[in-house]
């Protein structure tokens, strides 16, 4: 296989990710990146024959310059990538799995204190269209707890303003459906009163659009993020998925169990939940330090 070849391939893997494993546009993105550095690499190294060696060597050549947390997940997609040509049969042998992934570095999630949160969503202005749009979608992303791929993917036949639920697709295509409060109810009728004005709101459109009516996508939505972060005076530089994270962590400080948590955050496994309880220990070791009458 030369690398030309494994270049069209490529684009047939990320294919199949969308279609048979229904991966997220963030996640596609991701193994796309992943997988033109590997083949980028062998193309200048010359390598005609694509093994482990190969894959040991494109290692040696990064290592030093990402954390490990990315060359953990470049790992992680040559290894998924490997696994796509063995099942098409375009090797013979999957010699990735003898890669070893680094062992993974802890990092505690980064969120929004409750006051922060609040005085984010508080801020963001109601005057012009597209501030409904973005006050409806970060209400909505806290509210739920979803990430941020999965508010941008929603249509508009996926919510029921009335019942205050909306339906999402999560990773891998699992679908749940979520509960939202009075604050983003209110925020997303506001944003649809104005949907149905311009005749964009029919089943099938995206719920949350740009300016010329078609899908908001993520790039928009951070830089959209980062803007009032900064209007608002929030310095800690998060990422919008710690909105998700101030959604969880503020959720299990108020007395919500993990398994509910874990329901809500479409989690499959319950210890990808429970990082969550580490975060929350700040929290009981504030309570026990101003109650405990001994400490």
């Amino acid at each position: 296989m030369n690398t030309k070849q494994l270049k069209g391939i490529m684009e047939e893997f990320i294919r199949y990710l969308q279609v048979e494993k229904g991966a997220m546009a963030n996640t596609k993105r991701a193994y796309k990146s992943d997988i033109k550095g590997f083949i980028k690499f062998i193309e200048k190294s010359g390598y005609h024959e694509i093994d482990h060696h190969t894959i040991r060597s494109y290692i040696v050549s990064i290592y030093k310059d990402i954390k490990k947390s990315s060359l953990s997940r470049k790992i992680s997609s040559i290894k998924v990538f490997f696994r796509f040509l063995k099942k098409k049969g375009y090797i013979v042998d999957n010699t990735a799995l003898i890669i070893k992934n680094p062992k993974a570095e802890k990092h505690l999630p980064k969120f929004y204190t409750i006051d922060e949160m609040f005085r984010f969503l508080d801020y963001l202005p109601t005057e012009k269209w597209n501030h409904l749009r973005n006050k409806a979608i970060f209400e909505l992303m806290y509210s739920t707890g979803i990430r941020s791929q999965e508010a941008l993917d929603i249509n508009v036949e996926d919510i029921h303003i009335q019942g205050m639920w909306i339906r999402v697709k999560g990773k891998g295509g699992k679908e749940r459906v979520l509960p939202f409060g009075e604050k983003a109810k209110k925020a997303l009728e506001s944003y649809i009163e104005w949907l149905k004005a311009n005749k964009l709101y029919s089943p099938e459109r995206p719920l949350f659009v740009n300016f010329k009516g078609e899908r908001l996508s993520y790039r928009s939505l951070l830089r959209i993020m980062k803007k009032y972060q900064l209007k608002t005076g929030l310095f800690k530089n998060l990422t919008l998925h710690s909105i998700r994270h101030s959604f969880a962590t503020h959720m299990l400080d108020s007395g919500a169990d993990l398994r509910s948590i874990q329901e809500l955050l479409g989690h499959s496994r319950l210890s990808t939940t429970q990082k969550y309880t580490h975060v929350s220990m700040d929290k009981l070791m504030e309570t026990y330090d101003k109650s405990h009458p001994r400490r």
